[in-house]
């Protein structure tokens, strides 16, 4: 993961194996000024993967998610998220 002005940009598998490492450098990277996540480089998201979005999305103004990896939709439905990441009930 890298910040590109105002994004994080998310690459390779949001994967439980990787949400601990990705966790720690989300926390020095996330800003009140953070409001897009870039997951276009993203081949694949599991639940945990979902969770730490969702979790950085909560602590930000809103974000633009852009790109739609294997498994996104699905888990945005089933966890009912919208398409920022925000619980619509």
């Amino acid at each position: 993961m890298v910040r590109n002005g105002n994004a994080l940009v998310f690459t390779g598998a949001l994967s439980r194996e990787a949400c601990a490492a990705a966790w720690k450098q989300a926390q020095s990277m996330l800003g009140a000024d953070v409001d897009t996540f870039d997951l276009r480089a993203v081949d694949r998201i599991d639940s945990a993967g979902l969770a730490l979005l969702a979790e950085l999305a909560g602590r930000c103004d809103g974000v633009d998610v852009l790109g739609e990896p294997t498994g996104l939709a699905e888990l945005r439905t089933a966890y009912r998220l919208d398409t920022a990441l925000a619980f619509h009930g």
